[in-house]
């Protein structure tokens, strides 16, 4: 794989972005690249002098896309690029970072090795979801970490009734539900309790948020079939919910409408420079590899 045509982008809105964005277009015109910067990231930089882009433009002429921020910056990209498999590379100007998992530190470094040709590829899936009233779909997204399921506003607990392929699974009284990939099951699933699920795995993960009976837990399902939730009438309230397809919100759900959730036909290609390795990511990110410090009242 060339990459001749490379898109950066960014989290605009974060401070000190300018300078390592300067720093990796100088790597990528040494390195012979065309330059497009995303139309949002150029002008809130000001970096107007290279070609501005759409993610539609990016799409269909990019060789690569090179994506600056935090997890959020990647899954909103990650969603609109999947359609045309353009290929990303994640710099983690964030906090946490999965998935955006370069340190800038090793920015230019990094880059100029994928360049050279020295990378892995990796496919991530995606979910599709929609929601259904009286059989109308009033909207639908896509997610690459998760599709969540919450209670509205300060109401009480939610009742969902879950089925896969139309075979009834269970009736949950919760908070809500996470239906995850496992690219998101480092995100608001671990964060709920559900377990780390490698992204090799072809599986959908979901998770009960805060459910009333501790007996439902979370459990592994696999990623070809038709997952479809109810949100049901809790008692005599009538209980509305939001629906998260990653960063975007349906916050006018009501007892009738159903979730239908299932694998998207589109994946997302990840490049990571040679020697990458998601057990790597773990201990790092999670401090895997630290032993705990013993206080001197313990020795």
């Amino acid at each position: 794989m060339h990459f001749k045509t490379v898109a950066l982008i960014g989290r605009h809105q974060d401070s000190g972005l300018v300078g390592p964005l300067r720093a990796m277009i100088a790597t990528l015109q040494q390195a012979g690249c065309s330059i497009l910067v995303e139309a949002e990231t150029a002008h809130h930089t000001r970096l107007t002098e290279f070609g501005q882009a759409s993610y539609e433009q990016i799409g269909e002429t990019a060789d690569l896309a090179v994506v600056m921020g935090g997890d959020g910056t990647m899954l909103g990209a990650g969603r609109m690029l999947a359609p045309y498999r353009v290929p990303l590379i994640g710099i983690n100007h964030g906090r946490l970072g999965f998935i955006t998992d370069i340190p800038l530190h090793n920015a230019t470094d990094a880059l100029s090795r994928v360049i050279k040709g020295h990378y892995d590829i990796e496919e991530r899936m995606l979910l599709e979801g929609r929601i259904v009233r009286d059989g109308q779909t009033l909207f639908s997204s896509l997610a690459l970490n998760d599709v969540v399921i919450n209670r509205a506003g300060r109401g009480g607990m939610i009742e969902l009734r879950v089925e896969l392929d139309g075979s009834f699974m269970y009736s949950q009284r919760s908070d809500g539900l996470i239906i995850s990939t496992p690219t998101g099951s480092t995100a608001y699933a671990m964060s709920a309790n559900g377990p780390i699920v490698h992204p090799r795995l072809n599986s959908m993960l979901l998770v009960p948020v805060a459910p009333q009976t501790l007996s439902h837990r979370p459990i592994l399902i696999p990623d070809n079939g038709l997952l479809s939730i109810t949100l049901a009438t809790l008692g005599r309230v009538e209980s509305g919910a939001s629906v998260h397809f990653d960063m975007q919100t349906w916050s006018d759900s009501l007892p009738g409408d159903r979730i239908d959730v299932r694998r998207a036909s589109s994946t997302i290609r990840l490049i990571h420079p040679t020697g990458y390795s998601f057990f790597s990511t773990l201990r790092q990110k999670l401090q895997w590899n630290r032993m705990p410090q013993l206080s001197e009242d313990s020795e």
